[in-house]
């Protein structure tokens, strides 16, 4: 699913921008992007560059903090394509929402992989139900089973 999201990134015209190392399955995006002739921007605190390794090939943005990668790449960003993830992409997930519930972008997101995010869509729609979210902040986000589904909602033309 990491590859084939790179490749429908770079095939969309898009720019893959993702937190530049060159393990896990965005290295795998990344590097599927590149092969696909894509633009990608990679944002990298120096910290991470021995632990995770800093991909070649991308445009790469080193950090000083975790905090200035995310405000990084959520500038850099027009919309947001969440893959399946841990903890990482969970806080990410949770900083992007609350970044648009205070009004600092207006950037739509779409998950791939239904089954994965099924209980977040349901946590996410009780927390609006009881009143803890604006019911329209769930309005910009949207659960797809592949990529290519995902990217047609963000990029459609």
């Amino acid at each position: 699913m990491a590859r084939e999201a790179g490749r429908a990134v770079a095939r969309s015209g898009m720019r893959l921008v993702y937190g530049g190392a060159e393990c896990g399955l965005m290295g795998e995006s990344a590097r599927a992007a590149l092969a696909e002739g894509g633009s990608v921007l990679g944002v990298i605190p120096e910290f991470l560059i021995p632990v995770e390794g800093a991909q070649e090939g991308v445009e790469l943005r080193i950090t000083a903090t975790m905090a200035s990668r995310k405000a990084m790449m959520t500038a850099e960003a027009d919309a947001f394509l969440i893959l399946p993830g841990g903890a990482g992409t969970l806080e990410e997930v949770f900083d992007m929402i609350m970044q648009r519930q205070h009004g600092l972008h207006a950037k739509p997101a779409a998950f791939v992989g239904t089954e994965f995010w099924a209980p977040l869509e349901v946590l996410l729609s009780q927390v609006a139900k009881c009143g803890f979210a604006d019911a329209g902040l769930l309005d910009a986000l949207s659960f797809h089973a592949d990529p290519a589904a995902a990217l047609a909602v963000l990029n459609p033309q």
